[in-house]
Order: structure tokens, then sequence, then C-alpha cells
């Protein structure tokens, strides 16, 4: 008779990055590994997971020299060897879009590094959008899964997923070299308050509205829409409501969305430290998640 690919092997690890999002705790129930992205304020270079993203709103408020960089492929060859020495006979590495970050190249190429098959997923996604998607890899991985089925999973989740987030400036994500397309609005940046989505791998703009009230409404308008399609596919569907430095802002959206949509999952959190750095202060995001 037949055996599972769970009987035959020991398991495939899932690593993600810090900017899934995800919350350290819940990362470690589901064995997920996540690899910390650096945070670079006034020329030192710390962590991610050392800094905390009110430090990095206060840090941008100041006016004070704060960029980001990636992990090394030295940091993240060692995380892949921790796992091949734990037993781990595949590993799923779910990250950021390639068009936003070089954190997926530098994961291929530690892949290279290390004696294990290695599947380097480019969510073309962010935040908790690659969180959610990491979560279900760890799932089915847990349950038995081969690496290609892992990875299909992963790619489909995030795929699913849908995000929108307003910010206050643009400057941010200017600075950063992280709009893309939206470079098109930075004409009257100053006289709009943006909402903005991921799409094709790359953030772009979604609409421009006259005042911060305004651009709220909306927000909570397409969310409820996004939550409406996947409630019309009969999948159970998780959403994650970010923010940097904002929580009044984020309670607010999640008790206007409580009220008329169903969740199987909320997660209310800050962005992450390294995401924060390019959407700037008073950011407020969504991300709806489908379970496909």
């Amino acid at each position: 008779m037949a055996t599972s690919y769970a009987e035959q092997m020991p398991g495939v690890a899932v690593v993600t990055d810090s900017t899934s999002s995800l919350d350290p705790a819940r990362a470690a129930r589901a064995d997920i590994s996540i690899i910390p992205l650096q945070v670079v304020i006034d020329d030192i270079s710390r962590p991610e997971s050392e800094v905390r993203p009110r430090e990095v709103a206060g840090a941008l408020r100041e006016g004070r020299h704060v960029s980001t960089s990636r992990p090394t492929p030295e940091v993240m060859e060692n995380t892949y060897t921790e796992l091949a020495a734990a037993g781990y006979e595949a590993i799923v590495s779910v990250h950021l879009s390639s068009k936003i970050s070089g954190t997926c190249h530098a994961a291929q190429v530690a892949a290279e590094l290390v004696d294990i098959p290695i599947s380097v997923v480019d969510s073309m996604t962010l935040a908790m959008a690659v969180g959610f998607a990491a979560l279900t890899g760890a799932e089915v991985a847990r349950a038995g899964a081969a690496p290609d089925d892992v990875v299909s999973t992963v790619r489909r989740r995030a795929a699913a997923s849908t995000t929108y987030f307003y910010v206050d400036s643009l400057e941010y994500l200017r600075r950063g070299g992280r709009i893309g397309t939206a470079a098109a609005m930075l004409g009257s940046a100053l006289a709009v308050k943006p909402l903005l989505t991921v799409a094709d791998g790359e953030i772009r703009p979604q609409e421009r509205v006259r005042t911060e009230s305004k651009a709220l409404i909306r927000l909570e308008e397409l969310s409820l829409a996004a939550l409406d399609r996947a409630a019309k596919a009969d999948d159970l569907v998780d959403v994650a409501v970010h923010h940097l430095d904002n929580p009044d802002g984020a309670r607010r959206l999640v008790d206007r969305l409580s009220g008329r949509a169903q969740a199987a999952d909320m997660v209310i959190s800050e962005v992450s430290a390294v995401l924060g750095v390019h959407v700037g202060p008073g950011t407020l995001g969504i991300v709806v998640s489908p379970r496909v």
C-alpha cells in the first residue's frame, strides 16, 4: 500500500520574513521561522525584531534618517541550515514581493548554499497577506503535504488576498522607491489622501480622496466589498487591520467591519517596522484573505 509523504519524510519547514507582520508567538505555534529584515536609524542597523514600529514612527516624525535593508544571504543560510539540522527534509520560504524588496533574491542565493531542497516563493504581496499564506502553508505541511503542494497552497492563498491601505503622505514611499506606478499621483499628493493597493506585486494607486475622513470611509467600503466577494465564493476569510501609530483608526475600522461582515479571524496589529519606514505614521490598511 502506498504511503503518504508524511510517513516517508520528517516534513516541510515553512519560513517567512518579518514584514509578514506575523505575531512571533503565533508563528512559533505554527512552526514558522521568521527571518528579520533590518531597520537603520541614524546609521545604526538593527534586526526588525528589535525595533518597535512606534520607534520608527517617532524617528520619521523627528526627521531622522531612517531606512531599511534586506536580510543577507548568510543570515538566511543560517536559518535554513538550522532547519536542516533539526531534521526537516525540505523548506518552503515565503517572502514579500520581489518588486518591493530584494529579500526573495537573498533567499534564492542562500538556497544554493544549503544541502536541502528549498522552494523560494515570491508572494507578490506584503504584510499579513504573506502572513496568512505562510500560516496556511504551515498547516498543510504539518498535515503531511509534499513541498510542491505546500508551495501551490501558499501561492494560491497569497494571490487570493486583497490589500488596501491609506497613507497620510506618499513622501515616505517616494523616498524608498516603493511606489512604482503610484508616482503618477505625486503631482497632487499634498492635496489628496491616497488610497493604495497591491497589484501584480507592486504598490499602486487605488483612488485619490480629498480628505482623511472621506479616505477612511472609502477604505471601509472597499474592505466590505472585498469581504462580500469572498463570502459569495463560500470561502472562510481572515482579515488583518494594520496601522502605524494609528490604533484609534484601526479600532474604528475593526468595529465597523465587525458589525457588517463575518471574518473567521480578525487580526489587528501595527505593520512591521520595515513596512512602517516606507508607509509612514498614520497609515491604516486592511488585508482580506480568503482561505482558498
